[in-house]
């Protein structure tokens, strides 16, 4: 998925944090609340604003994010 049409940062909206493009829901905010077991629907129904291709972005846009760097893992 290309996830550039949908994830924005502005340093005027959220300190400059990604953003779902045309929002203030922070895509950290949606991957918090996936790793926490919420489901894309149940999400989606906390954020109205928010579609399932904006779910999509935010994860493609952390796995891009997990392949370009790399953070020592504990044992």
């Amino acid at each position: 998925m290309n996830w550039n049409k949908r994830i924005s940062s502005d340093p005027a909206i959220c300190h400059g944090r990604a953003c779902i493009a045309g929002t203030r829901v922070m895509v950290s905010v949606v991957l918090d609340n996936l790793a926490a077991g919420m489901s894309p629907d149940d999400l989606r129904k906390h954020y109205p604003a928010l579609e399932l291709a904006d779910v999509q972005a935010a994860v493609s846009y952390a796995a891009q994010l997990a392949r370009e760097e790399c953070f020592p893992l504990a044992a």
